[in-house]
């Protein structure tokens, strides 16, 4: 309970941070393509609602609290290799915080780019088939001249990958089409290959991705580990 708690807490503090920092840009979804984003994106982590409206309430009254966003790399148990994102009011206390966590589970910081080279920034679109099935998706995008990379179903759900920079020409031309409620429309991180590791390895390196997940400055966490 005490886990799913910390759990729970973390990322309605990240979804928070990342509504009001896209709001101060413009407080109205429908122009604002980061902020509608980035509240689809919290309603798929099951964020309330008043938790939203609230982030955009700070922004909308000029609320000055800032915040830095900066992008760890190192290794986990077994060589794996682990992406941190930040957004943070406090940089020496997420740092300290992340370096921490990699040391107590087996794992260690690495200089900017030491892991990167093996990840890829891609969009990501997730919905039910019954709004819009594969083809007609796929279809739709085409006609937008949207940078797809692939469209595919799966569990009953339509599966859309794109280029890191097509994110707002896929989402407008999604939303535009009537998908109004999203499973996940995030930019997101990907690996080339996954690797599998040991149960010991594989118990230290879920341990360290959890603690990681409850940190308050940690905003997504990526890796290349099968779970």
């Amino acid at each position: 309970m005490e886990k799913t708690a910390a759990m729970k807490s973390a990322i309605f503090g990240r979804a928070s941070k990342e509504i009001y920092m896209a709001a101060k840009n413009g407080t109205d979804p429908t122009a604002n393509l980061a902020l509608r984003a980035a509240i689809d994106k919290a309603k798929s982590n099951q964020v309330p609602a008043d938790t939203i409206a609230r982030a955009i309430k700070r922004a909308e009254g000029g609320d000055a609290e800032s915040y830095t966003s900066n992008r760890y790399e190192g290794y986990g148990a077994g060589n794996s290799m682990v992406i941190v994102d930040s957004l943070t009011s406090n940089v020496n206390r997420a740092i300290a915080e992340i370096r921490d966590t990699f040391n107590k589970n087996g794992g260690k910081l690495a200089q900017a780019g030491a892991v990167s080279h093996s990840f890829s920034s891609i969009s990501l679109f997730v919905f039910e088939s019954s709004k819009k099935d594969v083809e007609a998706t796929l279809e739709l995008l085409m006609e937008a001249d949207a940078d797809v990379q692939d469209v595919v179903e799966e569990d009953g759900n339509t599966v859309v990958y794109g280029s890191f920079q097509a994110f707002n020409t896929i989402k407008k031309a999604l939303d535009d089409a009537g998908i109004t409620d999203y499973i996940q429309a995030e930019t997101t991180v990907v690996p080339a290959e996954y690797m599998d590791l040991g149960d010991e390895d594989k118990t230290k390196f879920e341990k360290m991705i959890d603690k990681l997940n409850e940190l308050e400055d940690v905003q997504n966490v990526y890796h290349n580990v099968n779970l």
